[in-house]
């Protein structure tokens, strides 16, 4: 069974940092692209950060230069590191597994979900 779980979610002030984490059990870790998204209300869910292969990394505009994806294949942890936020960066942060290209399964997993406030 997969399981990914967030945490590290909560209330900052604008122009402070949170590190959100996702512990992921049931996958081989190591060949997922993982990933965060973010769904605020009355938005679709968009993507925050994600590794495209084992090295690579793709960001929002949005999140450019203040937020930093990582990885530790060790833990089975996947981070995201969010510095000088914002208050439009307030809204649920899910963590997600895609398959790499080719793989068996084509199915992607999600967690539960974590919120993030950024609010004086």
């Amino acid at each position: 069974q997969v399981q990914l779980v967030e945490s590290g979610g909560g209330l900052v002030q604008p122009g402070g940092s949170l590190r959100l984490s996702c512990a992921a059990s049931g996958i081989i870790f190591s060949i997922y692209n993982l990933g965060w998204y973010r769904q605020a209300p009355g938005n679709q869910r968009e993507l925050v950060a994600a590794f495209t292969s084992r090295s690579s990394t793709v960001y929002a505009d949005s999140v450019k230069g203040r937020f930093t994806i990582s990885r530790d294949n060790a833990k089975k942890t996947v981070y995201l590191q969010m510095d000088s936020l914002k208050p439009e960066d307030t809204a649920v942060y899910y963590c997600n597994a895609d398959p790499p290209p080719g793989f068996v399964s084509t199915r992607r997993y999600w967690g539960q979900g974590t919120q993030v406030t950024v609010s004086s």
